[in-house]
């Protein structure tokens, strides 16, 4: 497995009129490309931290539409690739498909590269999306008390060690309603941190996500309401905005969204019937949409 952080000797400036230049040593979070190929072709490419690349690779393919379940897969693992320096970079993935399964078959037209500020989907349409939703996650009937809500960035902050090291990394984090943490994963990426978690949720038949609440350390992009909406989750909570597009998909697909996840506040841009706010509660309502704020 590939480092997750390194150091370097940067130089440390003091701002103030006078002062003199220090140098000290930093540690930098690690973004490294992985290649994905199935059957021995190149499907995509991917900026990542390594680690977990497993679930990177199973939730990347589920969100993709390629993957219907880990059994879809009869083998992934690492090609020794070699560096410059003769060790093995593990920047190779390589997956071997189920006969008969779709990622056997046509899989998309052409190789694709993803960076880790943004996701790229194959997907042409927020219907073509919709498609693939495993089942109706308007039927889902899970509940959120918004002080439950309200403690899950907290909850997710307390478990990133790599960010504690380095400032420099995203992270997704799966709870139940009850604000039990299941999974957190970080990344460069915030795509590559749901994908990881998927992924993770993959392998332990935990797929379709009903009833769980996924919570994102940055802004709600098309990308991540895309990821979660095909693994099934009725909730995602991002502690910064949504894009329009994202709000457009949750709505469609039956989803709950939550952005600016800062407590004591949060605005709910969809399906905000899943919180159950209490009757003295704030509520922050925003235009054209049935929301819910936390408690102010």
């Amino acid at each position: 497995m590939g480092r997750v952080t390194t150091r370097t000797r940067t130089e440390r400036l003091d701002l103030r009129p006078g002062a003199a230049p220090g140098t000290r040593v930093d540690t930098l979070a690690v973004e490294e490309p992985l290649q994905i190929e199935v059957a021995g072709e190149q499907l995509a490419v991917t900026m990542r931290t390594p680690g977990h690349d497993v679930d990177l690779v199973m939730g990347f393919l589920h969100a993709e539409g390629l993957l219907a379940g880990a059994g879809d897969v009869v083998a992934l693992r690492h090609c020794t690739d070699l560096g410059e320096d003769g060790q093995p970079t593990y920047n190779v993935a390589q997956v071997t498909p189920r006969p008969g399964s779709r990622l056997a078959g046509r899989r998309t037209a052409r190789p694709f590269t993803t960076t880790s500020a943004c996701g790229v989907c194959g997907s042409a349409s927020v219907q073509e999306v919709l498609a693939r939703v495993p089942a109706p996650l308007h039927d889902d009937g899970v509940l959120l008390d918004p002080a439950v809500l309200a403690e899950l960035p907290g909850a997710l902050r307390a478990h990133q060690s790599a960010f504690d090291r380095t400032g420099g990394l995203h992270a997704a984090g799966l709870f139940t309603a009850d604000g039990e943490l299941l999974c957190l994963r970080e990344d460069v990426g915030r795509h590559n941190a749901v994908d990881k978690v998927v992924g993770w949720a993959l392998r332990s038949g935990a797929v379709p996500l009903r009833g769980r609440v996924l919570v994102v350390s940055g802004r709600a992009s098309f990308e991540l309401v895309q990821k979660a909406a095909v693994a099934g989750v009725p909730v995602l909570a991002a502690v910064s905005a949504p894009s329009s597009l994202a709000v457009s998909l949750a709505r469609e697909a039956g989803m709950t969204l939550v952005g600016f996840l800062r407590p004591p506040t949060a605005n709910v841009y969809a399906g905000g019937h899943r919180l159950r706010a209490p009757a003295h509660a704030g509520v922050r309502r925003l235009p054209g949409a049935p929301t819910v704020g936390v408690a102010e």
